[in-house]
């Protein structure tokens, strides 16, 4: 099902730890993050996998940091989206009237089944009624489309902002940490070839003292 496992708390832990450890270079990951978040706020869905891999890829971004950071569009966060962004788009449009998310949700269901019937009319007898989606698209997905695409670009410039130090920090602190793991070894290898040696010369001393 969409509800993971230890709910999206733990999810959400999860995948701000995957991030993190991404193999890549902090601004890199930061732009594919700004990718992923960006795709969220747009009513493209069923492609905001694909549309935040190739914004991130034009970005010189990470792609997997950008499939991850969709995460940020959840059936938790989407209904804020929907609800904020139509409504920002409405307003920007100049037009009238507030939608709830509940609304906006159906008439993406009802569009859907609109478009697949208007695609089976045409080897049927079937009319097709195309003002329908007319009247959805003006209502609601360029609304969304325009809302989403000005709310998507201050989240990714925030969030990228945001991941940015966190990334950079946690990976200057594994390095540093690699180092250290590795000058112990260095000095524990030395430490032990010292005693090594110490015991060869305690051995040749002892061999020619029986001379």
């Amino acid at each position: 099902g969409l509800w993971p496992r230890g709910g999206w708390t733990r999810a959400a832990h999860y995948m701000k730890h995957r991030l993190r450890r991404l193999p890549d270079a902090p601004h890199r990951i930061a732009r594919g993050i700004l990718a992923g978040v960006f795709i969220s706020f747009t009513p493209l869905f069923g492609l905001h996998f694909a549309g935040a891999a190739l914004l991130a890829w034009i970005m010189r971004g990470n792609i997997l940091a950008s499939l991850m950071a969709t995460f940020v569009g959840n059936p938790i966060t989407f209904p804020f989206i929907a609800g904020f962004s139509v409504e920002l788009g409405n307003w920007l449009l100049g037009h009238p009237g507030v939608m709830s998310p509940l609304e906006i949700f159906t008439d993406f269901g009802l569009a859907s089944v609109e478009f697949w019937n208007n695609i089976t009319s045409l080897f049927s007898d079937v009319p097709a009624h195309w003002d329908r989606l007319h009247r959805f698209f003006f209502r609601v997905y360029l609304p969304f489309l325009l809302g989403g695409t000005v709310l998507g670009i201050f989240s990714g410039i925030g969030a990228y902002y945001m991941s940015l130090p966190v990334i950079l920090a946690y990976q200057n602190r594994r390095k540093k940490k690699l180092r250290e793991r590795l000058a112990k070894r260095i000095a524990a290898r030395e430490a032990e070839a010292e005693k090594q040696a110490g015991v060869a010369i305690s051995d040749d001393d002892a061999a020619i003292a029986k001379r």
